[in-house]
């Protein structure tokens, strides 16, 4: 029954991931925008590169590899296995994307034989575990790059044809208010059954002062005012390091927003659209996120009062996987004290991304394999990037539901901007 589980999970993994590219054509699949970004064919290659490298090349006898090249171009890592980002990756107008597809057919044949001769070993289902995962995190990937890519194009093209709803009076974001949580020791981290990062480890204690954390999210109408305010123009409410950084690449707003005729209009994977004001602002560097918070006599949270604001939730949001890769309304729930954690955009906290108290990146966790392949696969996560990038938490709407839980550390470097990410002010409690 594990084997048939197992098997049904990788392969509903990998038929969304095809999904998510058939409405592109051939030559959406091989352009990357820049250095962070990946070519879509890349992404299709590099989820079945994980399976033949780490599962199928230890597990499968005799090992045959689909083509030797493959097990190096389609890697995230370099020739001294340390992870990195390939800016040349958008140089690979081979293999086409016929036979990526071929790979990965085969990827799912050679999987599909494995599993129905399964004999219960305990690496080999936590390295497929592992696997689908991190296809759920490309399949994010793969969207935030695809709409990076689409914007630069003038016709604006749509990914996906929907008519956005369009904004009523009715429908107007609810008034902020400020939510109270007392201080004191709190534990955070991952807990329970299921699937967790190594980096979301170990639970451990956290002392927190008083803190008071947005009802919702900062929308598209509060961060308008913000540039009315000439909040670009103004250096005080930036870090020095940020202010530099907006002046050189000439930022002046968020990354897809268009002015044309005096009317604000956004980018989205549905094509260009009016600019919704009271729909969350996305698209946004933590820069830009903790100058905003500065200028509303505000801040960002940590981590951990996110988190701890997250589980004290009575009333977790349901969340299901959708085709609709926009913020949306929803109906309001007064009894929800803070809304819109999950399933509308990251939220940045002011939290460098590093180790947890205790965190041990060659000490295996719970049921997890000590072998050295086990800790290279990881390594793509945790120990190597910790450094110079902040946390962001929740998910967004383009995260696969599966892969959003309280104890996921999302982080990318403060300039970033082509994430769904956006803002949630918190402040001290007086």
């Amino acid at each position: 029954m594990q084997c048939e589980f197992l098997l049904n999970e990788y392969l509903a993994a990998r038929k969304r991931t095809l999904t998510l590219i058939d409405p592109l054509v051939e030559e959406d699949c091989c352009v990357q925008t820049m250095p962070e970004s990946s070519p879509i064919k890349w992404h299709l290659g590099h989820v079945a590169w994980f399976f033949e490298m780490f599962v199928l090349q230890y597990h499968e006898k005799p090992f045959k590899p689909f083509h030797p090249d493959f097990l190096t171009m389609f890697s995230s890592y370099n020739a001294s296995n340390v992870p990195h980002p390939d800016p040349k990756r958008g140089f690979y107008t081979r293999p086409s994307l016929k036979v990526t597809r071929e790979y990965c057919q085969t990827v799912n044949e050679r999987m599909t034989q494995l599993l129905n001769n399964w004999n219960e070993d305990n690496e080999l289902l936590q390295m497929i575990i592992l696997g689908i995962h991190h296809e759920l995190q490309h399949q994010e990937l793969m969207l935030s790059d695809l709409k990076h890519l689409l914007a630069q194009n003038p016709m604006n093209p749509a990914y996906r044809s929907f008519s956005l709803p369009t904004s009523k009076n009715s429908d107007k974001a609810s008034p902020l208010e400020w939510q109270d949580f007392s201080g004191g020791v709190i534990e955070i981290g991952f807990e329970g059954k299921g699937f967790a990062y190594d980096n979301e480890s170990p639970r451990h204690k956290h002392y927190l002062y008083p803190y008071q954390l947005a009802s919702r999210l900062v929308t598209n109408r509060e961060y308008m005012e913000f540039l009315n305010a000439e909040g670009y123009e103004n250096p005080c409410y930036w870090f020095s390091e940020g202010w530099e950084w907006m002046k050189s690449t000439d930022t002046r707003c968020p990354l897809y927003w268009r002015q044309e005729n005096n009317e604000w209009k956004e980018y989205t994977l549905h094509g260009l659209v009016p600019l919704d004001p009271d729909l969350p602002v996305m698209h946004i560097s933590l820069y830009e996120a903790s100058a905003f918070a500065q200028w509303s006599d505000a801040r960002l949270p940590t981590e951990a009062e996110w988190e701890n604001a997250a589980c004290q939730q009575t009333r977790p949001e349901s969340l299901e996987d959708s085709n609709f890769f926009h913020p949306h309304r929803t109906i309001p729930d007064e009894t929800v004290k803070i809304r819109e954690l999950f399933g509308s955009v990251w939220q940045w906290t002011q939290s460098s991304y590093s180790p947890y108290p205790g965190y041990n990146p060659k000490k295996p966790g719970k049921n997890k394999p000590t072998s050295t392949i086990w800790d290279i696969a990881v390594g793509e996560y945790n120990s190597e990037s910790m450094v110079n990038q902040y946390v962001l938490r929740g998910s967004s709407c383009i995260t696969p539901a599966k892969r959003a839980r309280v104890s996921l550390r999302n982080f990318f470097p403060a300039k970033t901007r082509w994430q769904f990410s956006g803002i949630r002010l918190a402040r001290d409690r007086i």
